[in-house]
């Protein structure tokens, strides 16, 4: 599958932030502890990083305000940060995916599986990541991950960007999601989405 060119960075709010690791060996969560010292000017051992019932990343004491996130994939690691936000993000390697419409039809919603049908093969597979990337990060920022169903929100795709047409109740609001996609590095496809707390 030819590698498409990489999508600009996105220009973030400042209570969003990014930060990429290429880190074949080390933890995620050490390198994210490491990463979020950084980020609050203390020692790693002293970020309060808990995980919640569901096993999701949370900071608490002093910077319960701040929402964490993080997904590796390959070689890569990706995490986000907000301040006053629910935060996701989701990384995904580009590879070929020769089952992506198989997987579309089963786990998306009818109009988004349509949609990739209606591509060529190798657009297919990227826009098969690009939904599952965008769909995992606010599935993510929401709290409950791919268990709560990649069905219960629909992406639909104007102008190159992709947005949130519609979504379960439980998510909230549409208009509450804020989406952005873009490659941290060669070869990977990423998405960050957020919403005000």
């Amino acid at each position: 599958m030819p590698v498409p060119p990489l999508p600009a960075i996105p220009e973030l709010p400042a209570p969003v932030r990014w930060a990429w690791f290429p880190q074949p060996h080390a933890s995620a969560e050490d390198t994210a502890r490491t990463w979020l010292a950084g980020e609050f000017g203390c020692e790693p051992v002293a970020v309060p990083l808990i995980r919640d019932a569901l096993n999701r990343p949370q900071l608490t004491a002093r910077h319960k305000h701040f929402d964490v996130n993080w997904s590796h994939s390959g070689d890569g690691l990706l995490i986000g940060l907000g301040e006053g936000v629910k935060i996701g993000v989701d990384l995904e390697r580009i590879r070929p995916r020769p089952r992506a419409l198989a997987l579309a039809w089963r786990f998306f919603t009818p109009t988004e599986a349509q949609w990739l049908a209606s591509l060529p093969p190798p657009s297919r597979e990227l826009a098969f990541l690009r939904l599952w990337c965008a769909k995992e990060a606010v599935l993510k920022g929401h709290g409950r991950g791919l268990a709560f169903g990649l069905d219960k929100l629909v992406f639909a795709e104007a102008h190159g960007v992709l947005t949130l047409a519609s979504c379960d109740r439980l998510l909230g609001r549409t208009e509450d999601w804020t989406l952005r996609e873009f490659a941290p590095d060669a070869g990977y496809r990423a998405a960050i989405a957020w919403r005000a707390r």
